[in-house]
């Protein structure tokens, strides 16, 4: 009780804290400056790459176009009349104006603050214009948003009007076409060679001619209006809208021209839809989970698509596009969180390193305050307060600088560098205090000495034990749940404590990897001291001697192999994704470019692939039609799978002339089927639902099922996940002729070739495919962060290697100065530190890249590369052997000039001053 009751709290003296802190300027500075660095970049790295998301997200939704609107149907009410007919309802636009806020409210608050103000479309039937040599359709359209849709100009003529503005006419099902007015483009009357008070001559699908006439030309008073996406023609001639050679023309209707519209046409061929697009600069990472569940909470509470009683039903890919961003951003968050993780290892071993050595120069110190009565706990609060003021301060003036080039700043990741630099001064100081006062003596009797040895050596095997566990948990954690999170457990965007482990399996492989190496390393110099020892070169024995001295020293080793081999695995990393993008666009595109043709191309494909085969710089053109969702059945189970029905030898010559990768099986396409009358196919499932030897049926309208027979693995075709083969005659014997819609072009001049090919279709080209790909905000960001830490790590490990120096130069120089009195010159004295340095530097050189390099075949496959590069599979592991011969290097070159540093730094170095210090 009573030595409780005289405890007290440690009393630091503050003049001896001052004192230290200027004596060792240099050293706190540069603690100072490592902090300030990685905390700057550990700051600014989670906030830039949210900020990545964000930009990703957005970008997403504005690639997606109006597949990421959320769209609203409803069907009208009848209209039936009390006399048999149809009865013209003069209020229309009301019901629409009353539909498009029935959908803004069921909305919800978080969505309708995320979506712009929403516009309702109502158009006709696709009607097709009888006059003319050329195929050519036309569509009347009602857009009504805010402002009753977007302003135009009448030029010629008046808007649409009605001649029953208010009268509730009855017209009978049999009478004649109903008459409706239409307004029409300045574009699209001088196509059509119309003007005010004409009727377009048109017909509906059953050939029924329809009443429809100009009221006036009109001009966009804002063609850039995004309302004018939802219907394009609007804004003139739409060529290919509904088939290769077929162009679209559109009328524009009005308020009062609507009724007229729905008596146009038949009860249900007036569909009504609102428009919700979203607002991309209101989507932020944060959001995007919300919003789509909320988007698959409005499509589960659709109602039934057969009910005639005016429900909603809501359509959307918004969710698809949301998650597949999230999905992206989560991959490339937990990606950057394995880099940083590398780099805050190495940081904490270079500031303990550094503790270290400081703690080397003040040990003498140290050791005369605990003998004019220092304690221990007084000299352990100095040393906490000195070491917490300069993490701390370091860490602050770095987060400081991060918040101000970024849009927020992130802490946590700067936690583990102040905790090591603000505890490993003060644990090594106390620890070299306290052993500069025992009075604990070598016992003499050889089994306590040995107990002592032993239990050493258990602790250290225990450390390394701890660390190989973790290790390999790290790994096996990795692999089998990779690092993306759970949705079951809800995608709240951060990491869990569940991703701690395999975030970290690289850094602990790195660590595993260099104790390895600290324990043959010593039996290597051992090896080289006993063969130093039969030679008659003394140079040699001295050099073998210092190794094997230092060869034990763990903290030097350990940082030197974990910044090779990081900065060797962000190097690979780097290159994986430059290389898989490249194979991504390759994957994506299929060619160097590719037509994307309607599926009225049967007559036109041919001639068009001749053309293009014919253009300069254009070495294979091959045709394919390419079928999405097409339904295939295997026994009794409906399939889906992208269809190929193409020239099996001209895909085969193609995949093998481009970096695609070769496809021998489809050889078999053209040998005959296993079972008379089958059709060979080859078959692609990711989840092996489909696969080789399977029996497929493909279903046909009036006709029997035609059989295949898969033959074989299929290529992947555009990233789907399931795909069909089909040789393109081997079907068409069956039965069931290929309509070519698709046309893939290799060679120089594929683009120009495709650019001007004269025929409506989109254009796809695999060098805007690739610049889109490496502009994205998350693939760059990513990029810049493995490039950014292999210097990092570089510089680290650069910095371990010099402070390894300063702490062994001092003895290194005193033993060399002692044999100078023995006949050593200044020269062989250089040759001997040289041995000393260079042998730990020149296996971690060769060492280091090669751990990287297995660190990257053991790791890169469950980071999920694919998501950012858009391959179907993960992207092949790439070693830029130059760019890893090039680390190894820089080390080697530091490592060669700092024996001439210490060299004239130490010549006036006497041996009467070593022998006068007492060492």
């Amino acid at each position: 009780m009573n030595r409780w009751l005289t405890r007290r709290w440690p009393a630091p003296h503050w003049p001896s804290i001052r004192g230290r802190a200027r004596a060792d300027a240099g050293p706190l500075l540069l603690t100072a400056a490592v902090i300030a660095a990685v905390a700057l970049l550990a700051g600014a790295v989670p906030a830039l790459l949210r900020a990545a998301a964000d930009d990703a997200v957005q970008d997403a939704v504005r690639r997606a176009g109006n597949d990421a609107n959320v769209l609203v149907h409803a069907d009208w009410e009848r209209d039936d009349g009390p006399n048999g007919g149809r009865i013209r309802t003069a209020g229309l636009a009301d019901d629409v104006e009353d539909f498009r806020a029935r959908a803004t409210y069921a909305l919800g608050a978080d969505l309708d603050a995320a979506l712009l103000p929403p516009v309702a479309v109502v158009s006709g039937p696709i009607l097709s214009i009888t006059e003319g040599s050329v195929p050519r359709t036309f569509q009347f359209t009602y857009l009504a948003g805010d402002r009753d849709g977007p302003a135009v100009t009448w030029i010629a003529g008046s808007a649409p009007g009605s001649p029953f503005p208010d009268e509730p006419v009855e017209a009978p099902y049999d009478g004649p076409p109903w008459p409706v007015q239409v307004g029409l483009a300045e574009t699209a009357a001088a196509a059509l060679n119309l003007g005010p008070g004409d009727r377009l001559p048109v017909k509906d699908g059953q050939g029924r001619d329809r009443d429809v006439r100009i009221s006036g030309i009109y001009r966009p008073a804002d063609s850039t209006d995004s309302t004018w996406r939802l219907a394009p023609a609007l804004l003139g001639p739409l060529p290919g809208a509904d088939g290769v050679g077929i162009t679209r023309f559109a009328g524009l209707l009005s308020r009062e021209s609507l009724p007229d519209a729905r008596l146009a046409v038949d009860q249900d061929q007036l569909r009504r839809t609102v428009h919700f697009a979203p607002e991309p600069g209101a989507l932020t990472w944060d959001t995007t989970a919300a919003l789509a569940n909320q988007v698959v909470a409005l499509k589960a509470a659709s109602g039934s698509s057969g009910a005639r009683d005016g429900s909603l039903r809501w359509e959307s890919q918004l969710d698809t596009t949301l998650r597949d961003a999230r999905t992206r951003g989560n991959a490339a968050s937990a990606q950057a969180a394995v880099l940083l993780t590398g780099i805050l290892t190495v940081t904490v071993l270079v500031l303990l390193l550094a503790a270290a050595l400081l703690v080397h120069r003040r040990t003498p110190a140290l050791g005369a305050a605990r003998q004019r009565g220092a304690a221990l706990p007084d000299l352990a609060a100095e040393l906490t307060i000195e070491s917490t003021v300069v993490s701390v301060s370091a860490a602050a003036v770095g987060l400081a600088l991060a918040r101000a080039v970024t849009p927020g700043v992130s802490w946590t990741w700067a936690v583990p560098v102040v905790l090591a630099g603000a505890v490993a001064g003060p644990a090594f100081g106390t620890l070299a205090a306290a052993r500069a006062s025992r009075d604990r003596r070598q016992p003499a009797n050889p089994a306590a000495r040995r107990w002592i040895r032993v239990t050493g050596q258990l602790r250290r095997a225990a450390v390394e034990a701890a660390v190989l566990i973790a290790a390999v948990a790290g790994f096996v954690t990795l692999h089998q749940r990779g690092l993306l999170p759970d949705a079951a457990d809800g995608d709240t965007g951060e990491l869990t404590g569940d991703l701690v482990l395999p975030i970290s399996a690289l850094a602990l492989g790195g660590l595993v990897g260099a104790l390895v190496l600290l324990r043959l390393l010593p039996l290597g110099a051992r090896f080289a001291l006993r063969q130093a020892l039969r030679s008659r070169r003394p140079l040699a024995v001295f050099s073998a001697a210092r190794a094997a001295t230092t060869a034990g020293r763990a903290l030097p080793l350990l940082v030197l192999v974990s910044a090779t081999a990081l900065a060797s695995f962000a190097l690979i990393l780097g290159s994986t994704v430059t290389r898989g993008l490249a194979d991504g666009a390759w994957s994506t595109v299929g060619a160097d470019a590719r037509l994307d043709l309607g599926t009225d191309a049967q007559a036109a494909t041919p001639a068009l692939a001749e053309r293009v085969a014919a253009a300069p710089g254009v070495q294979q053109v091959v045709v394919a039609q390419v079928t999405d969702s097409a339904r295939v059945f295997a026994e009794s189970t409906l399939f889906t799978p992208r269809l190929v029905v193409v020239d099996a030898a001209a895909f085969q010559r193609l995949l093998a002339t481009t970096p695609l990768p070769d496809a021998p099986a489809l050889a078999r396409l053209s040998a005959p089927a296993p079972a008379p009358g089958d059709v060979p196919a080859l078959v692609l499932s990711n989840d092996s639902e489909l696969r080789t030897g399977a029996r497929l049926q493909l279903p046909r309208d009036d006709a029997p099922a035609i059989r295949l027979a898969a033959v074989g693995t299929a290529p992947a075709v555009g990233g789907a996940g399931d795909v069909v083969v089909v040789d393109a005659t081997a079907l068409a014997a069956a039965g069931l002729p290929a309509v070519a819609n698709t046309v893939w072009v290799t060679g120089p001049g594929a683009a120009r070739a495709v650019s001007n090919s004269g025929v409506a279709a989109d254009v796809v080209l695999r060098a805007d495919v690739l610049r889109a790909q490496r502009v994205a905000p998350l693939t760059a960001g990513l990029l810049r962060l493995a490039w950014t830490a292999a210097a990092v790590l570089v510089a680290l490990g650069l910095l371990g290697l010099l402070l390894a120096a300063a702490a062994g130069t001092s003895e290194r120089w005193h033993t060399l100065v002692r044999l100078r009195t023995l006949g050593l010159r200044p020269r062989d004295a250089r040759w001997v530190a040289a041995g000393e340095l260079l042998p730990p530097v020149v296996v971690t050189a060769g060492y280091g890249p090669l751990l990287g390099a297995l660190l990257a075949r053991l790791t890169l496959g469950p980071l999920d590369l694919r998501v950012l590069t858009g391959q179907p599979g993960d992207p092949a592991t790439v070693l830029p052997w130059w760019l890893l011969g090039l680390v190894g290097v820089v080390l080697l070159a530091v490592a060669a000039t700092v024996v001439p540093v210490e060299s004239a730094l130490r010549r006036r170095d006497r041996l009467s001053e070593v022998l006068r210090a007492g060492e």
